[in-house]
């Protein structure tokens, strides 16, 4: 499909900001009996009655955590808000509404945000969100996106990092490491493209990474599946940073050490066949991958014959005494220390905060 190169742009300037958040607001449709009032006013009105309020925020900048040659913007939209009620699911709680904030340079003109907003759109009507404010600003540093989300929970539903117990089994859900590798995929044929701009990728065979990397989906369907099989998580933790990572902080927070089986790892067959193209080792990609917006928490032993055979989730080792450190055990056999090599944002004790 060739592109129109004369498509209509309105230009930022030509439209005030309480007329463009307007325009970009429209459409927005109440889910929530907690949302009394949305957009349109100073600030939102929300009533929770008996539940506990959880909230979590989460910001992403462009040229640091996205690329808009490959990064389309309404996949763009459409996954920050996932970024953002991913921890939410991570505390098992369910989301409700979200607050959009957006800085733009004049790059921008009103068609990409249109294509941007028609993402946030989408999430909020998949994940059933109602968007109850936000705001608007210029920048000169590309774009920035900001989503503060917002959630319910019962108070004995909630799950926190801090709480597993020694011999604890560690459960992962879906599959690990894909994002990571569609991210690779994306990267090499935008290297391609710039050394020779009439190479159109073929991004078929990845198909699977590269979604998993552009659109990705938060776990919140996990909080209804252990309810059914009335099994309570006894910490909990979204995998954005890597497996290892989100491994070693549940640790330390409860301080004991964990053994991980490399053969337990739930790995995608079409990331496995990636990783030997691009010759990367599979179980290094799972342990230190990131963005894959998985869900990995602990359970007490005694709920082992209710997880074991779904196929949401997947067994991958347990906790142990903190004298016997952070574990990986080889498929060999061996034993060898995890090293958590995502990155780690400072003063981050906790996926969101629960507001009493």
């Amino acid at each position: 499909m060739i592109e129109d190169k004369n498509q209509q742009r309105t230009q930022l300037s030509q439209v005030g900001e309480i007329s463009l958040i307007e325009h970009l607001t429209q459409g927005f449709a109440i889910e929530n009996e907690s949302t009394i009032k949305g957009t349109g006013d100073d600030g939102a009105v929300l009533q929770f009655e008996n539940e506990k309020v959880v909230v979590s925020t989460d910001m992403m900048v462009e040229g640091v955590h996205f690329d808009l040659s490959f990064m389309p913007l309404k996949h763009l939209g459409y996954k920050a808000i996932v970024n953002a009620i991913s921890d939410l699911a991570a505390m098992n709680a369910t989301p409700t509404q979200v607050l959009l904030s957006v800085a733009v340079s004049n790059r921008f003109p009103v068609e990409a945000l249109d294509e941007l907003f028609d993402g946030f759109k989408t999430a909020a009507k998949v994940y059933k969100l109602d968007v109850v404010g936000g705001d608007t600003t210029s920048s000169n540093k590309g774009l920035i996106i900001s989503v503060t989300a917002i959630g319910k929970a019962n108070e004995e539903d909630i799950t926190y990092r801090v709480g597993a117990g020694i011999n604890d089994l560690i459960v992962v859900t879906g599959d690990i490491g894909a994002a990571y590798m569609g991210l690779q995929v994306l990267d090499r044929e935008k290297q391609v493209f710039l050394v020779n701009p009439n190479n159109q990728p073929d991004l078929e065979p990845y198909s699977y990474l590269v979604e998993r990397q552009l659109k990705p989906e938060a776990r919140t369907d996990i909080k209804e599946l252990l309810e059914k099989m009335e099994v309570k998580p006894t910490s909990m933790i979204d995998i954005t940073d890597g497996l290892a990572s989100e491994v070693m902080h549940l640790c330390k927070q409860a301080n004991l050490g964990c053994n991980i089986y490399e053969d337990k790892l739930p790995l995608d067959p079409q990331l496995i066949n990636v990783c030997e193209e691009f010759n990367i080792n599979s179980t290094t990609v799972a342990l230190n991958g990131g963005e894959d917006f998985e869900l990995l928490f602990t359970v007490k032993m005694e709920d082992f014959d209710k997880v074991k055979h779904n196929p949401h989730l997947s067994i991958i080792g347990h906790m142990t005494d903190v004298n016997s450190g952070t574990n990986l055990v080889t498929r060999g056999n061996n034993i060898i220390g995890l090293k958590a090599r995502g990155w780690e944002p400072e003063n981050n004790d906790e996926d969101a905060q629960v507001v009493l």
